[in-house]
């Protein structure tokens, strides 16, 4: 993948654009349409300008959850008035905060995923690691992934998909509406896996973070970078289970108008 797809931000590790990939039937995706991120948090007034200015955002699909946005406060591009920010946790909610995370203003913050069970399901998902913890992502969140992929396919400018890294989360669901696109598989896993080029600083703006750094402690940096593989798995259960993205899609409400929409914004 072109390096020129990468957007450097002072306050930003892994922000990329999604124009120029190819599509099974000869066509690119367009530019200044879809960017995806990690945590938005430390913009700088410059990175907002280049942002909304030289790239067109204009919504922004926040993945992350209740407790995280508590954390962490509002972000800089939630005083923009031209961006609309809507939040669409791929964990389950209780309210505003999610109900496996708590927030302790004399501790760590608590992560969502820190008190959940390693439990799968079934022995096949646990076989396939952390697909087989995105693929739990689509069991539990299906409104959340098919309400992002709307905002991107309604949005006049540039949508930035993000969570806390912009790996994991927002891999999911640029992954999906790339497929739903017809973007070749081949581009879709080399997107994804092009966040390990950014490893190293993701962690070092994570750790940075009373939100994450506890989370990170002792952890092993390449335990956590993105691998061609995880995706590739994570396609092919797709594939088995429901016949392809496109088609787990259109078992949780997404339409075929919904697909025309976003498949005019993306290519056109």
């Amino acid at each position: 993948m072109s390096s020129s797809r990468w957007i450097n931000l002072a306050g930003a590790a892994n922000v990329r654009d999604l124009g120029g990939l190819p599509t099974v039937d000869g066509q690119h995706t367009q530019p200044n349409r879809l960017i995806r991120s990690d945590n938005l948090q430390g913009l700088t007034d410059a990175d907002v300008r280049v942002l909304l200015d030289d790239h067109e955002v204009r919504a922004v699909a926040d993945l992350r959850t209740g407790v995280e946005l508590d954390s962490e406060g509002p972000g800089p591009l939630t005083r923009e008035p031209s961006v609309d920010v809507q939040h669409f946790s791929l964990f389950p909610e209780a309210g505003r905060n999610t109900d496996a995370g708590a927030l302790d203003d004399d501790g760590p913050v608590v992560l969502p995923w820190q008190n959940r069970g390693t439990d799968l399901g079934e022995p096949d998902r646990v076989r396939l690691g952390a697909a087989g913890v995105y693929l739990r992502y689509l069991d539990e969140r299906p409104d959340s992934v098919v309400g992002a992929l709307r905002l991107i396919a309604d949005t006049d400018g540039a949508t930035i998909v993000h969570c806390a890294a912009g790996k994991d989360r927002t891999g999911v669901v640029v992954a999906l509406a790339l497929a739903e696109v017809g973007v070749a598989r081949e581009a879709i896993v080399d997107d994804y896996a092009q966040s390990a080029e950014r490893i190293e600083a993701i962690f070092a703006r994570l750790n940075a973070s009373r939100t994450y750094t506890g989370d990170l402690a002792n952890q092993d940096i390449d335990k956590h970078s993105p691998r061609a593989a995880t995706m590739e798995h994570l396609l092919d259960a797709l594939e088995a289970n429901f016949g392809g993205a496109p088609e787990w899609l259109r078992r949780h409400g997404w339409t075929d108008d919904d697909a025309a929409a976003l498949r005019k914004h993306l290519l056109d």
